[in-house]
């Protein structure tokens, strides 16, 4: 489990750094583009692997129960452990999913801040997991929809997904 968590943070730094790198040369409106623009184009290859290691297939996310498990999983098979127990998600009604982070302990959050980019920074953790969304062709309607850091924003990062059956 160290190891997983080590390679996973390593991870998230190389990203974080890859981020700060672009800031640094073009500035953050093209980082920030950037950063979703390579989201996007790699969240089909994700969400291809992420569902055959997981063994269903996206026609059968026809509940808020497949819905969640599916993000549980996925998101505990790719952000390390340190990271992934200070996001939560919770399903309040039939088609609502809940998401929640910790006070302060988004690792994008803490990052940006460290960088001196919070005040502009877009935020690609929610993004990508919309991203997973659209890739499964799921309906659904963010609120808030996470544009700028919301725990910078309104100092807690939190929301609903409402999907459309």
């Amino acid at each position: 489990e160290e190891l997983r968590d080590l390679l996973g943070t390593g991870w998230l730094t190389h990203d974080g750094m890859w981020f700060y790198s672009v800031y640094k040369e073009y500035g953050i409106e093209r980082a920030n583009k950037l950063n979703k623009d390579a989201i996007k184009s790699m969240v089909p290859f994700e969400v291809q692997r992420l569902t055959q290691i997981i063994g269903i297939t996206k026609n059968q996310l026809k509940s808020m129960e497949d819905i969640r498990d599916f993000v549980l999983c996925g998101m505990e098979l790719i952000l390390p452990a340190s990271v992934f127990s200070k996001l939560h998600f919770s399903t309040p009604s039939r088609n609502v999913l809940h998401w929640e982070w910790e006070k302060n302990e988004c690792f994008a959050y803490k990052g940006m801040k460290r960088m001196g980019v919070i005040e502009s920074y877009e935020c690609g953790v929610m993004y990508r997991i919309e991203c997973w969304f659209e890739s499964l062709d799921l309906k659904f309607i963010a609120n808030p929809r996470p544009e700028k850091c919301q725990m910078h924003e309104r100092g807690y990062c939190a929301g609903d997904y409402e999907f459309q059956f």
